[in-house]
């Protein structure tokens, strides 16, 4: 989102104008994620239907021309192709394609990191997303982002403040400090995250800071500094905290370099300091050599740390990666039903934990329009989305008091009591 959002930018400042459909475009510009393999799939075929439509230049960007440029090439009609970080790149790029100039790849390096004081057009006006870094220090064997993305790259603590400054200046309450690891950030530049939001959270305003996700083995040796800096009222408590498997060989197998018993140590330590943390979390169902018994302990480990958030993904083999050639591979039947299961488990233990919030009253701030016309939908100091009733486009970025009167599996409803 925080690459859209400069690109737009970029091309406003440069005179383009932006439209709201694709029959109004004379080029398209996709700006794709290929993580996962359904993701990929899902990508590659809106990319079959855009390079159909007639008299439109076609220019795709992103993830996946570098994840998979073989799939990219054989089955999609572009008029160009460039990488992630394309910053103000892009301007040069369209320019090319819509004088019918340019032919397929005009830059693919991943390991570029574009000016974060570049034009930045949101996509919610509410909400300021800054990227601290530009890829990571991991080597996860299912990972196929690393291809994309490179090695970390950290923003200087100053560009990060002026970006922050320059966001809170026009308009914006909530700050989304974002990398591909956020625990990971400034170790190549001498300084580490507790450094940024302490700095961060000096500024003036009325805003909250929202920090991206955490792989655990970097978080852990920052952690005694790390919940001192979440302990301020500009932080959400919220953590994002991957766990991925509930068994430490399957772990091993991932080049996951922490344990089940250091993770569930970080979210201890945070719910020791911060009893309400939103803890979110991941899980990979059918990696190669999971036995039942290793699921077992993963569906074990969701039960015991009871996350308020769990994102469930089915492994998928991604090209290149270490975990495309291990053995054995799970049978996709069995990988949907392990999916199932753990579904099945998350979705009590969510609506339990947000059962929990009945009745709670305080302060919420307004970031988004609801689904439903007249709700909104604010988020708690624990990043709790609460959906609230109301007919006026001026509460957005605003602060109101709010009694819960609902609970549902992934949000809550309340009344707003001011």
């Amino acid at each position: 989102m925080a690459d859209g959002e400069l690109m737009s930018g970029c091309l406003l400042e440069a005179g383009f104008e932006l439209v709201d459909s694709s029959e109004e475009a004379d080029v398209l510009i996709y700006n794709t994620c290929a993580v996962k393999t359904p993701t990929e799939n899902r990508a590659v075929e809106i990319l079959k239907q855009a390079g159909k439509m007639t008299g439109k230049r076609l220019l795709v960007t992103g993830c996946l021309p570098l994840i998979n440029p073989e799939r990219l090439r054989d089955h999609v009609r572009s008029d160009a192709v460039l990488g992630p970080n394309v910053g103000s790149d892009i301007v040069e790029a369209v320019r090319k394609v819509v004088n019918a100039r340019s032919h397929d790849r005009l830059s693919l390096d991943g390991a570029a990191k574009p000016r974060l004081l570049l034009p930045r057009k949101a996509v919610n006006p509410v909400v300021s997303i800054v990227p601290v870094a530009q890829g990571c220090l991991g080597t996860c064997s299912y990972c196929c982002v690393v291809f994309a993305r490179g090695r970390l790259r950290s923003y200087s603590m100053d560009e990060v403040i002026k970006r922050v400054k320059m966001d809170l200046g026009s308009g914006a309450s909530e700050v989304w400090l974002t990398g591909q690891d956020m625990a990971a950030y400034g170790r190549d530049i001498g300084v580490n995250l507790t450094d940024l939001m302490n700095e961060v959270c000096q500024l003036e305003g009325d805003y909250v800071v929202r920090v991206g996700m955490m792989t655990p083995n970097m978080t852990l040796d920052i952690l005694h500094d790390l919940i001192e800096a979440f302990d301020n009222e500009h932080v959400f408590k919220f953590v994002h905290l991957p766990a991925q498997s509930g068994d430490d060989q399957v772990l091993r197998r991932m080049n996951r370099l922490y344990s089940v018993n250091q993770f569930k140590s970080i979210v201890e330590a945070f719910r020791d300091a911060f009893p309400r943390t939103t803890v979110a979390t991941d899980i990979i169902c059918g990696f190669p050599g999971e036995t039942d018994e290793d699921f077992t302990r993963s569906l074990s480990l969701i039960e015991e740390v009871r996350p308020d958030v769990v994102n469930i993904s089915k492994f998928f083999p991604r090209p290149r990666t270490a975990a495309e050639k291990l053995i054995p591979k799970i049978a996709p039947a069995e990988v949907s039903d392990r999916s199932r299961r753990m579904t099945s488990l998350v979705k009590g233990i969510c609506l339990t934990k947000n059962r929990t919030w009945l009745d709670w009253e305080g302060r919420i701030l307004i970031d988004e329009r609801g689904k439903q016309a007249g709700t909104f939908i604010g988020r708690n100091f624990a990043y709790k989305p609460i959906v609230v009733k109301g007919n006026s486009e001026s509460l957005l970025g605003t602060f109101v008091n709010v009694r819960v009167t609902k609970a549902f599996q992934t949000y809550l409803e309340a009344d707003i009591t001011d």
